[in-house]
């Protein structure tokens, strides 16, 4: 499922070229937007990649960078080429578009080498059991339809299938215990969802740690957050923090590095791995033992 060739990451780099050239040339956004007769935030757009770039606005941009025909030239014209094509995830156009970002960050993870993930309420997406994610969907959705429900499940499937298939991701979740605590969908599905989490923490590449109650403070207590790494040495890592008031894509130097240093300081205050799958086995059997109605 990994794809090098994501069309999220091909308009990202081509973006960062564009800008790059433009600053290179000594010109404005508001230049390049005036000569492709375009809005300053069309030009924004194409730059920060959330936008597709046609062909005839790029090869506009290149000529007035001065750019001349050559391998350069050809390589940017064709990965504008590529970033126009439509990922998998587009098959579920109909509940993305209720997500802001939502397609985006998939877009970003498709050709992920690294995700280094802290969670601190819920198990993230790559390792929910379906009733799990059902649970939550209902939940934060109320007024979803069936049919979206089962579109959004299948979606979320298709998103784990890479952490067998690819062989390549490497995937590093580091859980507050408060995670494995909340009992989503009641007592069997949290327990299921837990004996997930074991089974997973096998595969190759993934690593899952938990963060106890006990260690007290530490640098997550903001929120969570996740860090996405790409094989490309040019394609630089990604910050994406979920939140209510809008997903949040962080790409400048000094914010990935802080969430960087943050990440590595929790890893090291969670439990290692083979006491955070024996912390989680204890869970799960607190779980086997407790009333399937919760209370209240």
């Amino acid at each position: 499922m990994t794809d090098g060739r994501s069309p999220t990451v091909r308009r990202r780099r081509l973006g960062m070229e564009l800008r790059r050239l433009r600053e290179a040339a000594g010109l404005m956004i508001e230049d390049v937007a005036k000569h492709l007769e375009c809005s300053m935030s069309r030009v924004s757009r194409i730059e920060t990649g959330k936008s597709v770039a046609r062909i005839r606005d790029v090869r506009d941009m290149l000529d007035l960078y001065g750019l001349p025909e050559g391998s350069q030239r050809d390589q940017l014209l064709g990965l504008a080429k590529d970033a126009q094509q439509r990922g998998w995830w587009t098959e579920y156009e109909a509940v993305l578009s209720a997500s802001a970002g939502l397609d985006t960050y998939i877009g970003l993870e498709a050709s992920a080498a690294s995700i280094r993930t802290f969670q601190t309420h819920l198990v993230p997406g790559l390792l929910q059991t379906e009733e799990y994610a059902r649970a939550l969907i209902k939940a934060g959705r109320p007024g979803e339809t069936p049919e979206n429900v089962d579109r959004r499940i299948a979606l979320r499937t298709r998103r784990q299938a890479m952490l067998r298939e690819s062989g390549s991701l490497e995937l590093w979740a580091v859980l507050d215990e408060a995670v494995l605590r909340r009992p989503i969908g009641g007592v069997p599905v949290m327990r299921s969802q837990l004996m997930r989490l074991l089974e997973v923490g096998e595969l190759p590449g993934v690593t899952i740690q938990v963060l106890p109650f006990a260690r007290g403070a530490h640098p997550g207590v903001d929120g969570a957050f996740t860090i996405i790494g790409f094989p490309d040495p040019t394609d630089l890592d990604v910050v994406y923090i979920d939140c209510p008031a809008g997903n949040i894509f962080l790409e400048k130097e000094k914010d990935v590095r802080r969430h960087t240093t943050w990440f590595d300081h929790l890893r090291a205050a969670a439990l290692p791995p083979d006491e955070s799958a024996e912390f989680i086995t204890a869970a799960a059997d607190e779980f086997k033992n407790a009333s399937p109605y919760p209370r209240g």
